[in-house]
């Protein structure tokens, strides 16, 4: 039997339920059976599913049960992004072996398991196991039963093909000509296995706990191409020269503009490897230097600035055949002048307590020794040693402010210097300095890293190769999580205008004021389209909730299918930037 509808001229078409035969010739014939046309079309169909051997299912408790239910929305968001800027491709390559297949499965698994719940590679394993799976992940990807050690030779794997990914990123996203940033950070260390692991200058505010160093290359809008991990107690020049050789040899770039803070791009790196290596530069320089330039006479004249926040110099006695450009950022000055006088008041207010204690009747705080302790620690803390003159006697201590030498640093406050190789007709004055300020943009990359996105500490491997291979996991997902943040952009509190604000400025020395499609954001907490606007964590968890139900019919159990959980409006915003369909990504 089956159901046919008829056409019926003017009229709406019969749903007619037929039957075939063979007539006595042996012809192929068919009768009908009953004129469904009145039936409505929901049951139409349930009976058109039951004679093509399907079940029927009621509207009872019974009739639906949810076998499991897994987060899948944030699943298919960052897969989906690997898929669509193909690093899965590039990771696996030409290699296409079935060993291969399951690092590579298990790379990207890592991958997007860092940028929607970072945890340990033991929480990984759990997170992905078909038994105690904490999202879509696994089943998606059909990684089955997965063992705690082949995380770990999946992290082996990829570490041995970080040349090749990082050349491939290249040839994506780098030309001749162009211009990058290069920046360093640390991370804390647990444990003492590690032959990285030594104590260093943290930026963690760590200095408890040995640490790893790591340097960062990006392009100027950000997006992270390499990532080199240094002993924990590496000077961050020092990381330089392994960055011009990667930029030159590897990637085969034959002109470049290296973007450095002051403590990178120093005089000796300057001269012992970017020169030879024919790359230029945009750095900034050391407050001694600056302090150089505006002595006596000097071509840093405070004057140029009455009317003006930058102008360009040259100074071709200190550094020949470059460009100086001065810019002074009144904020900037009005902030370091509040901060100078605020560590002033607070330095004589612990010289204060010193002196009292000094003073005190039968005070264990006599000797001048003891006191220049007490005196050194409180200078060194404040770092105000250099504007305070400090008299230290048996039982006896005084102090006055150095008028002058506070005179003199304040008449340079606000005030910093750009110092470039590269010539005004290919980067004028005002781009350069654009360019040195989107530094910030490493130092995001670095934030994303290191805090609430990815998580990058602490660091628990044993081997120096797990933990080059883990910190280049993490730089692969922020990769990931860069191109996101572009096309969620909209949703999220970035500036999609920003480019247009900037243009609008009238110096890049003053700060860009936020667009008014971003002041509108963060007034309303809504985008443009009325969507609610959040951060890009938040998105994440969001996106989560949108889950991936397996679901089963109990009269036939052996009958399952896959649903999907109806996406909210935010959601389907969401995938629609993405141009994704969450149920159909694999």
């Amino acid at each position: 039997m089956f159901v046919e509808t008829v056409p019926n001229r003017n009229s709406p078409p019969a749903v007619l339920l037929r039957e075939s035969y063979r007539d006595e010739q042996g012809r192929a014939q068919k009768r009908t059976l009953a004129n469904l046309s009145k039936l409505p079309g929901d049951v139409i169909a349930a009976l058109k599913a039951i004679l093509r051997g399907g079940t029927v299912i009621g509207t009872g408790p019974d009739e639906l049960e949810i076998e499991r239910s897994l987060p899948h929305g944030h699943v298919a968001a960052a897969l989906g992004m690997i898929r669509t800027i193909a690093l899965d491709r590039l990771i696996l390559s030409t290699t296409k072996d079935a060993a291969s297949r399951r690092h590579c499965d298990l790379v990207v698994a890592m991958m997007v398991d860092r940028l929607i719940a970072p945890r340990s590679k033991l929480g990984f394993v759990r997170a992905v196991d078909e038994e105690t799976a904490a999202s879509s992940l696994g089943a998606v990807l059909g990684l089955g039963a997965v063992k705690e050690r082949e995380a770990y030779e999946a992290l082996d794997w990829l570490l041995a093909r970080q040349t090749r990914i990082e050349n491939g990123l290249a040839r994506r996203h780098l030309e001749d000509g162009v211009l990058m940033l290069y920046d360093v950070s640390s991370s804390y260390f647990e444990g003492r296995c590690c032959p990285l692991a030594h104590y260093g200058h943290s930026r963690d505010h760590r200095g408890d706990r040995p640490q790893i160093v790591y340097g960062l290359l990006c392009t100027r809008e950000g997006l992270p191409i390499a990532v080199e991990v240094f002993d924990g107690n590496t000077a961050d020049p020092s990381t330089l020269s392994a960055q011009v050789e990667k930029v030159k040899d590897r990637f085969g770039i034959g002109r470049l503009v290296l973007v450095g803070d002051r403590g990178m791009v120093t005089a000796a790196r300057i001269r012992d490897d970017l020169k030879p290596a024919g790359l230029d530069w945009i750095t900034c320089l050391r407050a001694p230097a600056i302090q150089a330039l505006a002595a006596q006479n000097g071509p840093l004249q405070l004057s140029l600035f009455d009317e003006r926040d930058l102008a360009e110099i040259s100074a071709p006695d200190m550094f020949p055949g470059e460009r100086l450009i001065v810019c002074r950022n009144r904020d900037l000055a009005a902030e370091r002048a509040r901060k100078r006088e605020d560590l002033l008041v607070a330095t004589e207010r612990e010289l204060a307590r010193i002196d009292a204690r000094v003073r005190r009747k039968g005070s264990r705080l006599r000797s001048a020794a003891e006191i220049g302790m007490a005196v050194g620690a409180v200078l060194d803390s404040k770092k105000m040693a250099k504007h305070f003159d400090v008299e230290i006697g048996d039982g006896a201590l005084t102090w006055r402010r150095r008028i002058g030498q506070i005179e003199e640093e304040a008449r340079l406050d606000g005030i910093y210097v750009i110092r470039t190789s590269v010539p005004a007709e290919h980067l004028d004055a005002a781009e350069t300095v654009q360019a040195y300020k989107d530094l910030s943009r490493v130092e995001r990359a670095f934030r994303s890293l290191k805090t609430v996105d990815l998580e990058i500490r602490p660091i628990r491997h044993w081997t120096a190769p797990r933990v080059r291979a883990h910190v280049f996991l993490c730089m692969l997902a922020y990769h990931v999580e860069w191109h996101l943040r572009q096309a969620w952009a909209p949703l999220l509190f970035h500036d999609t205008e920003l480019a247009t604000a900037r243009a609008q400025r009238s110096s890049p020395v003053a700060a860009t004021e936020p667009s008014a499609a971003v002041k509108s954001k963060k007034a309303t907490k809504r985008s443009a389209d009325g969507h609610r606007v959040m951060s890009f964590a938040d998105l994440i968890v969001h996106l989560g909730t949108l889950v991936r139900n397996t679901m089963r019919v109990p009269a036939r159990p052996q009958h399952r299918f896959t649903l999907y959980s109806t996406p909210t409006a935010l959601q389907e915003a969401a995938f629609r930037l993405l141009a994704l369909d969450p149920s159909r990504v694999q």
